[in-house]
Protein backbone atom coordinates (compact mmCIF):
# COMPACT_ATOMS: atom_id res chain seq x y z
CA UNK A 1 0.00 0.00 0.00
CA UNK A 2 1.41 3.36 -0.99
CA UNK A 3 1.81 6.28 1.42
CA UNK A 4 -1.04 8.06 -0.36
CA UNK A 5 -3.35 5.02 -0.04
CA UNK A 6 -2.50 4.67 3.68
CA UNK A 7 -3.12 8.38 4.22
CA UNK A 8 -6.48 8.31 2.39
CA UNK A 9 -7.58 5.18 4.28
CA UNK A 10 -6.71 6.80 7.64
CA UNK A 11 -8.52 9.97 6.60
CA UNK A 12 -11.58 7.97 5.57
CA UNK A 13 -11.53 6.00 8.86
CA UNK A 14 -11.52 9.26 10.85
CA UNK A 15 -14.56 10.75 9.13
CA UNK A 16 -17.55 10.28 11.48
CA UNK A 17 -20.77 8.78 10.19
CA UNK A 18 -19.26 7.52 6.98
CA UNK A 19 -19.83 3.83 6.48
CA UNK A 20 -17.53 1.90 4.20
CA UNK A 21 -19.08 -1.07 2.44
CA UNK A 22 -17.18 -4.09 1.23
CA UNK A 23 -19.14 -4.22 -2.04
CA UNK A 24 -21.91 -2.62 -4.07
CA UNK A 25 -24.47 -5.14 -2.79
CA UNK A 26 -23.97 -4.06 0.83
CA UNK A 27 -24.23 -0.40 -0.17
CA UNK A 28 -27.45 -1.07 -2.13
CA UNK A 29 -28.98 -3.00 0.81
CA UNK A 30 -28.17 -0.13 3.18
CA UNK A 31 -29.65 2.38 0.73
CA UNK A 32 -32.81 0.27 0.30
CA UNK A 33 -33.22 0.12 4.10
CA UNK A 34 -32.67 3.87 4.41
CA UNK A 35 -34.98 4.76 1.51
CA UNK A 36 -37.79 2.58 2.92
CA UNK A 37 -37.44 4.34 6.28
CA UNK A 38 -37.55 7.70 4.49
CA UNK A 39 -40.61 6.57 2.51
CA UNK A 40 -42.37 5.69 5.77
CA UNK A 41 -41.54 9.15 7.16
CA UNK A 42 -43.02 10.74 4.02
CA UNK A 43 -46.15 8.58 4.27
CA UNK A 44 -46.58 9.50 7.95
CA UNK A 45 -46.26 13.19 7.05
CA UNK A 46 -48.79 12.83 4.22
CA UNK A 47 -51.23 11.00 6.51
CA UNK A 48 -50.92 13.41 9.46
CA UNK A 49 -54.35 14.24 10.84
CA UNK A 50 -56.17 11.47 8.94
CA UNK A 51 -56.21 8.91 11.75
CA UNK A 52 -54.54 6.37 9.45
CA UNK A 53 -51.32 5.10 10.95
CA UNK A 54 -48.28 3.74 9.13
CA UNK A 55 -46.99 0.62 10.88
CA UNK A 56 -43.45 -0.58 10.31
CA UNK A 57 -42.82 -4.24 9.49
CA UNK A 58 -39.70 -6.18 8.68
CA UNK A 59 -39.36 -8.27 5.53
CA UNK A 60 -36.56 -10.77 5.00
CA UNK A 61 -35.26 -10.90 1.42
CA UNK A 62 -32.75 -13.26 -0.17
CA UNK A 63 -30.80 -11.85 -3.08
CA UNK A 64 -29.13 -14.51 -5.22
CA UNK A 65 -27.08 -11.95 -7.15
CA UNK A 66 -25.10 -11.19 -3.98
CA UNK A 67 -24.49 -14.73 -2.83
CA UNK A 68 -27.93 -15.77 -1.64
CA UNK A 69 -27.61 -13.89 1.64
CA UNK A 70 -30.69 -12.87 3.62
CA UNK A 71 -31.20 -9.30 4.82
CA UNK A 72 -34.08 -7.35 6.37
CA UNK A 73 -35.80 -4.40 4.75
CA UNK A 74 -38.51 -2.31 6.45
CA UNK A 75 -42.04 -2.66 5.09
CA UNK A 76 -45.09 -0.48 5.73
CA UNK A 77 -48.72 -1.31 6.55
CA UNK A 78 -51.53 1.26 6.47
CA UNK A 79 -54.74 0.24 8.25
CA UNK A 80 -58.21 1.71 8.04
CA UNK A 81 -61.10 -0.24 9.59
CA UNK A 82 -60.89 -3.77 8.13
CA UNK A 83 -58.70 -2.78 5.16
CA UNK A 84 -54.96 -2.58 4.81
CA UNK A 85 -52.49 -1.34 2.19
CA UNK A 86 -49.16 -3.16 2.35
CA UNK A 87 -45.83 -1.86 1.04
CA UNK A 88 -43.81 -5.08 0.89
CA UNK A 89 -40.19 -5.11 -0.30
CA UNK A 90 -40.01 -7.71 -3.10
CA UNK A 91 -36.43 -7.75 -4.41
CA UNK A 92 -33.19 -5.80 -4.52
CA UNK A 93 -32.08 -6.41 -8.13
CA UNK A 94 -34.20 -7.20 -11.17
CA UNK A 95 -36.01 -5.84 -14.21
CA UNK A 96 -33.42 -3.07 -14.64
CA UNK A 97 -34.10 -1.58 -11.21
CA UNK A 98 -32.62 -1.58 -7.73
CA UNK A 99 -35.12 -1.96 -4.90
CA UNK A 100 -38.67 -3.07 -5.69
CA UNK A 101 -41.69 -2.74 -3.38
CA UNK A 102 -45.04 -4.43 -4.06
CA UNK A 103 -48.04 -2.34 -2.98
CA UNK A 104 -51.28 -4.25 -2.43
CA UNK A 105 -54.73 -3.70 -0.94
CA UNK A 106 -55.92 -6.33 1.52
CA UNK A 107 -59.68 -6.40 2.06
CA UNK A 108 -62.06 -9.35 2.25
CA UNK A 109 -59.93 -12.13 0.83
CA UNK A 110 -56.81 -12.21 -1.27
CA UNK A 111 -54.57 -9.14 -1.63
CA UNK A 112 -55.12 -7.08 -4.77
CA UNK A 113 -51.90 -5.74 -6.34
CA UNK A 114 -52.01 -1.97 -6.81
CA UNK A 115 -48.57 -1.09 -8.12
CA UNK A 116 -44.84 -1.50 -7.78
CA UNK A 117 -42.46 1.14 -6.45
CA UNK A 118 -38.84 1.20 -7.59
CA UNK A 119 -36.08 2.85 -5.59
CA UNK A 120 -33.74 3.32 -8.58
CA UNK A 121 -33.93 2.55 -12.26
CA UNK A 122 -31.74 3.15 -15.26
CA UNK A 123 -33.73 6.30 -16.00
CA UNK A 124 -34.16 7.77 -12.51
CA UNK A 125 -32.44 7.81 -9.15
CA UNK A 126 -35.54 8.30 -6.98
CA UNK A 127 -38.81 6.46 -6.26
CA UNK A 128 -40.83 5.67 -9.37
CA UNK A 129 -43.96 3.58 -9.73
CA UNK A 130 -45.85 1.46 -12.22
CA UNK A 131 -49.44 0.23 -11.97
CA UNK A 132 -49.80 -3.51 -11.31
CA UNK A 133 -49.58 -5.60 -14.47
CA UNK A 134 -47.83 -2.91 -16.51
CA UNK A 135 -44.21 -3.81 -15.92
CA UNK A 136 -43.12 -2.83 -19.43
CA UNK A 137 -44.24 0.79 -19.20
CA UNK A 138 -41.69 3.36 -18.07
CA UNK A 139 -41.96 4.32 -14.42
CA UNK A 140 -43.33 7.67 -13.33
CA UNK A 141 -42.14 9.70 -10.36
CA UNK A 142 -43.85 8.65 -7.13
CA UNK A 143 -45.45 11.62 -5.39
CA UNK A 144 -47.96 12.57 -2.70
CA UNK A 145 -50.68 12.87 -5.37
CA UNK A 146 -49.93 9.34 -6.69
CA UNK A 147 -49.87 8.04 -3.11
CA UNK A 148 -53.38 9.28 -2.30
CA UNK A 149 -54.78 7.99 -5.60
CA UNK A 150 -53.16 4.63 -4.87
CA UNK A 151 -54.52 4.19 -1.32
CA UNK A 152 -58.07 5.35 -2.15
CA UNK A 153 -59.16 1.69 -1.91
CA UNK A 154 -58.78 1.92 1.87
CA UNK A 155 -62.01 3.92 1.94
CA UNK A 156 -64.11 1.76 -0.41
Amino acid sequence: MSAKERFLKKLQDKQPGRTVFENKGQADIAEFQQQMSQLQENVETWLAGTGIQAESTSVSLVEFLIGGKAFNIPGIHLRYENRKVKFTPAFLYGQGVTGCVEVSLCAEGAPVPLCRLFMRSAERNHWTWRPAGRSTQPGETFSEEIFFNMIEGLLS
